[in-house]
């Protein structure tokens, strides 16, 4: 059995509200995750077809006219 990821170790979660990054600009929102231990963060554009399956230490961005309009782990 794999282990539980812990902060620090990859895949782990940051104890960072998704909220946090609704309203900034998206290269500012991509930068200040990863400085905050995101392993992946991904941005989309509103209507993107994604496949559902949760990834521990991903972040989801969708991107409206250059800022983070909403924002969601996995």
């Amino acid at each position: 059995m794999a282990p539980i990821p812990t902060p620090g170790t990859p895949g782990a979660e940051p104890d960072d509200p998704p909220e946090a990054y609704v309203g900034l600009d998206a290269e500012r929102a991509e930068r200040l995750a990863r400085e905050r231990g995101w392993s992946t963060v991904r941005s989309l554009p509103p209507g993107t077809i994604i496949t559902m399956e949760y990834r521990a230490g991903r972040l989801n961005f969708e991107v409206v006219d250059g800022r983070v309009a909403r924002c969601w782990k996995g």
